[in-house]
């Protein structure tokens, strides 16, 4: 039996003696089944492969875990260290012993935190190997491929993790896509963590919101004016997306209600 792994959108499977016949989260239409076909993959045969992880510091108490070469979609997780416990931020598929010891120390895992399904990954293998739970949005429930007992699924539009750490359901890219709103970071002038729910675009002082990313599908102006005013009353310096080069600074908070208004005036512009 093996947990498979689909090398497009990186997502773990319950195990199972056969390859499963597709990803469901690849046949959706905001995702895509890779050009050469489904293809699977599994964590021994990543590791004999050569793959490994890089541990890297954005600030003081929040660190990058990534990939390398590249996997899937590329993105990397955020650990965010406090003093009531380290969360971990969306999650990777690659997960090795090196990586466990250097999570743990780091401080562990209070909880993982996932913005969405394609970053949903092998979040259940991290979360046994270091003992802790997953929190996903329910309106999410269907996409998650490997169910298991250390995934809560909350409802509602925000969750309080820790103190200063709360969950914001956005939507948008899909029902439930979520950031996270770190109100101690930046020496307290607040983070803002978004994998793709808000996309860091190539001019880093600009952010923008599709319902497909890879197939070039644009969300509705209201949506957008929903996210933008959802996410408004949560002060941020900093936004850090999905991937180790997307980060907005300074004065980020202002960033999106601009992208936002300029996403809205284009499409009303065009009408």
């Amino acid at each position: 039996m093996e947990n498979w792994i689909c090398v497009t959108c990186g997502v773990q499977f319950a195990a199972s003696q056969a390859r499963p016949q597709t990803c469901p989260i690849c046949s959706d239409e905001r995702q895509y089944i890779g050009y050469h076909g489904q293809q699977w993959t599994t964590l021994a045969l990543m590791k004999a492969e050569g793959y490994h992880n890089r541990v890297k510091e954005h600030e003081p108490h929040l660190i990058g875990i990534g990939t390398e070469p590249s996997f899937a979609i590329g993105q990397r997780a955020l650990l965010v260290q406090t003093g009531q416990g380290n969360v971990l931020w969306d999650c990777i598929s690659y997960l090795d012993d090196d990586t466990v010891a250097e999570v743990r120390r780091l401080g562990g895992l209070h909880a993982i935190a996932i913005s969405h399904p394609h970053f949903y990954s092998s979040m259940v293998e991290w979360a046994e190997r270091l003992d802790t739970v997953i929190y996903l949005h329910e309106a999410d429930r269907r996409w998650v491929m490997r169910p298991d007992s250390r995934i809560k699924f909350w409802s509602g539009e925000t969750l309080s993790l820790l103190s200063a750490v709360t969950l914001v359901r956005l939507g948008g890219h899909f029902s439930g896509s979520t950031v996270l709103h770190w109100a101690d970071g930046a020496d307290g002038k607040g983070l803002l963590l978004t994998g793709d729910t808000i996309q860091v675009v190539a001019d880093r002082n600009w952010v923008s919101f599709m319902y497909s990313y890879p197939n070039i599908i644009p969300l509705p102006g209201a949506e957008v004016a929903r996210i933008r005013d959802t996410i408004a009353p949560y002060p941020f310096e900093r936004l850090y997306g999905g991937w180790f080069d997307r980060i907005v600074t300074p004065d980020a908070s202002n960033a999106v209600i601009r992208s936002a208004d300029r996403y809205i005036r284009a499409l009303e512009e065009r009408k």
